[in-house]
């Protein structure tokens, strides 16, 4: 057994105990291996040893590892992502950790549209306020959550939103009391009233 395999069943047996001790299903956390300066025969070992996610944060990295390898790993990115950067990125990576800004936000968007994509991203929150990080302070997404929803909405309501965000995190423990499933419509109208505080992001991103 190689070295790869043997950390990635540690590393898997702590996410089973967690997810017991929280009342979850292993299943449900989704282990997301980040290969930045690691070459492609690594992540192809760590691909033979079961593990099916990978994470890089440079984009002109992964340009160069990812068409090395199976065509059917996934890939998400987890660095941040420069304008300059992102007609590359949109093709390579499923899913986009770090949007940061609405200006980013848009700029995913137009470029997207003119390339027929839809990429899915997670908006990155600066909770410490560190000058250091990137990402949308709570007081910052709080007063433009409209304007993220609306280009959080499917092609049904806005022909030119291309950006789908999963939106689960935020929604499941704002309707844990509901015993109806909302729709659409509803959705948004919760979401357009969320208000972010230092706690409740912290709970939302544990």
């Amino acid at each position: 057994m190689g070295d790869i395999q043997k950390h990635l069943e540690r590393v898997r047996a702590q996410i089973a105990e967690a997810a017991e001790k929280s009342g979850r299903q292993p299943a449900d956390v989704e282990l997301v291996a980040i290969t930045k300066t690691h070459d492609a025969e690594r992540v192809r070992e760590a691909h033979e040893a079961g593990q099916q996610v990978f994470g890089e944060s440079r984009v002109q990295e992964a340009r160069a590892k990812i068409p090395e390898l199976p065509s059917n790993l996934r890939w998400h990115f987890v660095g941040h992502l420069q304008k300059n950067k992102i007609r590359y990125a949109l093709p390579l990576f499923e899913l986009i950790h770090s949007v940061d800004s609405l200006a980013l936000a848009r700029d995913i968007n137009r470029i997207a549209d003119e390339d027929g994509l839809h990429p899915r991203v997670l908006l990155e929150v600066n909770v410490a306020g560190e000058g250091s990080k990137f990402g949308f302070t709570p007081a910052k997404l709080r007063g433009i959550s409209v304007v993220v929803v609306v280009m959080m909405i499917p092609d049904r309501y806005e022909a030119s939103a291309r950006i789908f965000v999963n939106t689960d995190s935020i929604l499941k423990p704002l309707m844990a009391g509901m015993t109806v499933e909302p729709n659409m419509e509803q959705r948004i109208a919760i979401l357009s009233r969320v208000v972010i505080s230092r706690p409740n992001v912290e709970k939302l991103m544990g």
